[in-house]
């Protein structure tokens, strides 16, 4: 597995710090965030997933604990839009240059809007997906708003 990714370039250009960790990635799991935290043991809490959406039908990135659901209707108002929406995987692979269970927040092909929810910021550190299958970047959540421009907002259901 190369642990060199657009995701991680992004964040050492940037000046982040950040720690990588490897897992077994199962390509069967119902939920890859939670199959994720069990695998380097951690609590689903800390593993944030990264979810690719459309607002007012323009691209927009959302992170959240991989134990929650966005709730749609609080990201759009986040946004300051209508409604939103969970864009289609073909859609989010093109628009990140990710594949679907490797799709990070960092590095994405286009730059869209990130949102992250709130309550990670209680956190000294939590997961999110390091640009492929099996690969996590463990970072500080203020240094992921930073890295990603990001809107601290309530967007879980």
């Amino acid at each position: 597995m190369s642990k060199s990714t657009p995701a991680t370039a992004a964040l050492a250009k940037a000046g982040i710090a950040f720690e990588l960790h490897t897992y077994v990635y199962d390509p069967t799991a119902d939920r890859v965030g939670l199959q994720a935290a069990e695998a380097l043991g951690c609590p689903p809490g800390r593993m944030l997933k990264t979810l690719m959406v459309e607002i007012d039908g323009k691209p927009a990135c959302v992170v959240l604990p991989s134990d929650r659901e966005v709730s749609m209707k609080r990201l759009a108002a986040a946004a300051g839009g209508k409604a939103a929406q969970m864009m289609k995987p073909a859609d989010a692979e093109r628009v990140t240059g990710y594949k679907v269970g490797g799709v990070s927040p960092f590095g994405q092909k286009r730059r869209a809007p990130a949102f992250v929810e709130e309550t990670a910021l209680d956190l000294d550190w939590v997961f999110v997906n390091g640009g492929q299958r099996g690969l996590q970047i463990r970072i500080a959540p203020r240094d992921l708003l930073t890295a990603l421009d990001a809107v601290a907002a309530a967007v879980i259901a």
